[in-house]
């Protein structure tokens, strides 16, 4: 089976994550998977790094008008089964072609497609309406979670033509992970774009809320969010407990973690965090709002902690619930909910449902 996946390639964050790391496990196995980017960024590099096919189709501007075209001379030459997309842009691309392609087409939707442009005026609302339209006319459409099947289905997917597989990841064996290193205070990490979906907006009245000066937050990202961030961190007089790091690569992050007590995750929306996942396998315990499939992957109070969506003071409780926590105690919340994600949240097992579902779909697509 051939498979091509398509990105725009401006991604940084866990939809870079699971697009790469998908493909490097493919890659490992001998599955025929192949990379397109639109533009030569961060995926497309990241790719190239871990040794996958990658070709950049290029494009003059963010929106293309001759893209459609040269995407659906490449898909022909290359005869792939299966076209595989991640993203709105490559959602809408694909869906202007899609009916004269003899491929089977996929999506992964990574996120609420109905909140993704939150904040951006017209051109947001146009392109939700857009991207929901091309999900809806995919073959296949995976769903990260099962509370993401319900939210596509709401919005119009046929249920029938949706599969519902969680992230995974290659965890580390704990004697291969960097050190824990000695530090001040309660270091807790916040990492991901700065978009209003991300919530660190919230995050940051919750540590205000909190009103311990032990806490510091780190927060690891960019987006358009940050100058109102940054602002917001002066309004609340948090200059001394908020420290902005700015994107970092995974390596750097890594390294971040030696010096932190606790992830958190404040995000109004999200499908099954990657994020999590990689806090989990570098022993942190996990703070989280109840997005997506969280409550899969911390199945009760001794794995970690889960809080109502946009709820800041619930957030400060909990925050101040880790702080006032034994060390020993939060260490053996960490080990415990590593263990358990790793033996439920594997790349592997991830990799194995998608191809199963690629081949039950193909078979769907020709009967």
């Amino acid at each position: 089976m051939k498979v091509l996946h398509i990105n725009a390639g401006l991604e940084v964050g866990g939809g870079l994550t699971h697009i790469v790391s998908l493909l490097e496990k493919a890659k490992g196995v001998q599955e025929n998977f192949e990379l397109l980017t639109f533009a030569d960024g961060p995926v497309a590099e990241a790719a190239r790094k871990r040794g996958i096919k990658v070709t950049t189709l290029g494009k003059a501007s963010r929106y293309d008008l001759s893209l459609p075209k040269r995407l659906k001379a490449f898909i022909l030459k290359g005869g792939y089964d299966v076209v595989h997309t991640h993203g709105a842009r490559a959602n809408l691309f694909v869906s202007l072609i899609h009916k004269s392609l003899p491929c089977l087409w996929a999506v992964t939707v990574h996120s609420d497609p109905a909140i993704d442009f939150a904040g951006r005026g017209a051109a947001g609302a146009l392109f939700t309406k857009l991207n929901l339209r091309a999900i809806r006319q995919a073959d296949l459409v995976f769903a990260i979670t099962q509370r993401f099947e319900k939210i596509l289905t709401a919005d119009g997917v046929d249920p029938q033509r949706i599969a519902v597989i969680y992230n995974g990841l290659n965890f580390t064996d704990n004697a291969l992970l960097l050190p824990k290193k000695l530090h001040e205070g309660f270091n807790i990490v916040n990492v991901g774009r700065f978009e209003k979906v991300k919530g660190q907006d919230l995050l940051l009245r919750a540590v205000k809320k909190a009103a311990d000066p032990q806490l510091v937050l780190h927060l690891v990202g960019a987006g358009s969010e940050e100058e109102h961030l940054r602002d917001l961190t002066k309004q609340l007089g948090l200059d001394q407990q908020v420290v902005f790091h700015g994107f970092l690569p995974q390596k750097e992050i890594k390294q971040l973690y030696q010096t932190m007590d606790l992830a958190v995750l404040s995000s109004y929306s999200e499908s099954f965090p990657l994020v999590l996942l990689e806090a989990a396998d570098n022993l942190l315990p996990l703070l989280t709002t109840d997005v997506g499939g969280v409550a899969a992957l911390i199945p009760d109070a001794s794995c970690g902690r889960i809080v109502p969506v946009g709820d800041a003071a619930a957030l400060a409780a909990g925050l101040n619930t880790f702080c006032q926590m034994p060390k020993g105690d939060r260490l053996a919340m960490a080990e415990k909910e590593k263990a358990y994600a790793s033996h439920h949240f594997s790349l592997d097992q991830q990799l194995a449902d998608i191809v199963t579902a690629y081949e039950a779909a193909l078979d769907s697509k020709k009967g």
